[in-house]
């Protein structure tokens, strides 16, 4: 039987129209999670919810335990992850507001703890990561937008930058050059973790601001929150669909 989770990011931490039932603490070996395991429906379905930045929002990027993240979902019986994510828009279709599922990603970030296979090994492991994002649920996630009657973005590349601070406009030059479409911060090592823990994953990112560079005026708070509540908004469209 499958149990789905929802990663919440940055705009998204509680989701509307969620019955909690409960809130469970956890603990891995690789320490505790960002916050409390949330149990509960959503349109008629059980799913777990977990803020990546905590309750509050106070965990930036790089401080995120990424290991334990993806090991309390596990434990829990997990077996899908439908990430949510605010981004920054590169590509000329990926404009504040707009909805994506991407299907690559460059990791640009440095620094994390970034794999489960590193200590007390029989032997080396590999992982095929050809696929980032499971296709089957990048599908399912495609099919709820367009039965939402929303333009969601298919595919897309999505570049990891270690944060917290934005990029300069030379950054996303050459992340453009690389062939990024959007740029975001907690993309990675979430994906690959996912991945190790035979977890099923797949995000839908929500455009907040347009890259550094790509207008001439400068990057603020106040036009993130509104592009963000825009998109939020979209989101649960998708995710009712989804769900439902």
């Amino acid at each position: 039987m499958s149990l789905l989770a929802i990663i919440g990011g940055t705009g998204l931490t509680r989701l509307p129209e969620f019955e909690t039932q409960r809130r469970q603490p956890a603990n891995t070996r690789w320490g505790v999670p960002s916050a409390e395991l949330t149990f509960g429906r959503l349109h008629g379905r059980d799913i777990v919810f977990l803020a990546r930045h905590g309750d509050s929002h106070t965990i930036p990027p790089h401080r995120i335990n990424y290991r334990a993240n993806i090991q309390a979902l596990k434990d829990v019986g997990v077996t899908e992850i439908v990430a949510c994510a605010a981004v920054g828009g590169i590509r000329s279709d990926m404009g504040p507001a707009r909805l994506a599922v991407p299907s690559q990603i460059i990791d640009y970030s440095y620094g994390r703890a970034h794999t489960y296979f590193e200590d007390d090994l029989d032997h080396v492991t590999h992982i095929d990561f050809t696929f980032p994002y499971t296709p089957q649920l990048r599908e399912r996630l495609l099919d709820a937008g367009q039965q939402a009657g929303l333009r969601v973005v298919d595919g897309g590349v999505y570049g990891c930058t270690q944060g917290p601070r934005l990029e300069t406009p030379a950054e996303i030059t050459r992340m453009e050059r690389d062939g990024c479409d959007l740029v975001g911060m907690t993309g990675m090592p979430e994906a690959a973790l996912a991945r190790e823990a035979g977890i099923d994953y797949a995000c839908v990112a929500v455009v907040a601001n347009w890259a550094a560079g790509k207008t001439s005026e400068e990057i603020t708070m106040a036009e993130i929150e509104a592009h963000l509540a825009r998109g939020m908004a979209d989101l649960a469209s998708l995710l009712q669909a989804f769900l439902s």
